[in-house]
């Protein structure tokens, strides 16, 4: 399974391409455009977000809303193009008219103006327009499909806000998949730990009067994966390893841990390792979670949890020193629309992009051209780890 999108913030659209996606796959479209628009939604968003509603458009790989096994093609428009038809018109010559926004003092923590030395922009905005989180809309739709994928594997998935700034709002003990889904239902912050919703609001409100941001920790937990995927016989095969690459690829990410992570590090290896247990009825099992589901870099039938530590948004509107790269003048960075916290849409695009490489390993594993074929090998799989 493979995929890629393409496309600007402020251009006409994103698009994305998914392959090896098996034929047979019935799609919910509903579900997709959900997923969508929960990853606008969450206390400290921007203004951005009231002028975009996004929903998802098929081109390819798909009839009748089921999967054919070829190549899906998707898009997402940009609304908000209408309000940049001429500065972002990929067919326009270049003029004074259509030039008003460019940027020239680089935003520290974003990639402007590393992005800028490296493929020779003196035009920023030739950098943040695709380096922007605005593409993780595309990934979010196609994690989606792989979601719904897993679902009908009977692997459940969700992501969900363990902390924002300093304030820590989860629970003390792992819930399973469902449960978590109902709590965080409840409130705009996709947090378990309904007590701490309004010190985080006014934290945020605060924030904002403060032209600052906030970053914090996502949680995703994944249950019903099978034993045994990845593999300890080399070092890139290892799944955890996929895991992590694959949530430290989204924007503003700068921490990943598999489990209790960091936090193991502290503690003695008898408060760590998970007993192995077993009984008729579930097989082998552990009677703890610390390793979250990985032994060796592979999947152990626990369920996976990822931890990812997501930095403040760099645009402040109370921006720090820059230095313009034509004048070479110190001055403060541009300043572009921005969100207070982004960390509530980021639990929806780690758990999407979670959910794209379980799904990817799955079809690695087995016959992933036909969901049929698929569901009947993993089920007797399944079978045979339970009676190993």
């Amino acid at each position: 399974m493979n995929f890629i999108t393409a496309g600007e913030s402020h251009g006409p659209q994103l698009t994305g391409i998914l392959e090896g996606v098996p034929a047979g796959l019935k799609l919910d479209i509903d579900a997709i455009n959900d997923q969508l628009a929960k990853r606008q939604g969450g206390y400290g968003r921007g203004n951005r977000q009231a002028i975009e509603h996004d929903v998802v458009q098929i081109t390819g790989g798909v009839r009748h809303k089921i999967t054919l096994g070829s190549p899906i093609s998707l898009t997402v428009m940009n609304r908000d193009h209408k309000h940049w038809n001429e500065i972002m018109d990929p067919t326009a010559e270049e003029t004074a008219e259509n030039s008003v926004r460019k940027v020239s003092r680089p935003r520290p923590g974003h990639a402007d103006l590393v992005g800028g030395m490296k493929y020779n922009h003196r035009d920023f905005r030739n950098v943040l327009e695709r380096s922007s989180a605005r593409e993780t809309a595309m990934r979010v739709a196609i994690g989606a499909i792989c979601k719904q994928l897993l679902e009908q594997l009977g692997i459940n998935i969700v992501g969900y806000v363990k902390q924002i700034g300093q304030v820590k709002a989860d629970v003390d003990h792992l819930l399973p998949v469902s449960e978590i889904e109902d709590k965080i239902k409840n409130n705009d912050l996709r947090v378990l730990n309904e007590d701490k919703v309004d010190e985080v609001h006014a934290m945020i409100d605060q924030t904002k009067k403060d032209g600052d941001t906030l970053g914090g920790i996502i949680k995703v937990v994944a249950e019903n994966v099978p034993a045994g995927l990845g593999s300890y016989t080399g070092w890139n095969q290892k799944f955890d390893a996929r895991l992590a690459f694959a949530a430290m690829g989204v924007n503003a990410m700068k921490g990943v841990e598999i489990g209790e992570g960091f936090a193991a590090a502290t503690n003695f290896g008898s408060q760590v390792m998970d007993p192995i247990d077993w009984n008729e009825e579930k097989g082998w099992f552990r009677d703890s979670d610390n390793l979250g589901g990985f032994e060796g870099g592979m999947t152990n039938g626990m369920p996976i949890v990822v931890q990812a530590a997501m930095k403040p948004i760099p645009t402040l509107y109370k921006p720090l020193k820059s230095v313009d790269v034509n004048s070479k003048e110190v001055s403060k960075a541009n300043i572009e629309r921005s969100d207070v916290t982004a960390i509530v849409p980021a639990s929806i695009v780690i758990e999407s992009v979670i959910a794209i490489e379980i799904a990817n390993i799955i079809t690695e594993t087995f016959d992933g051209s036909n969901m049929e074929r698929l569901t009947r090998q993993l089920k007797d799989y399944r079978q045979e780890i339970k009676e190993f």
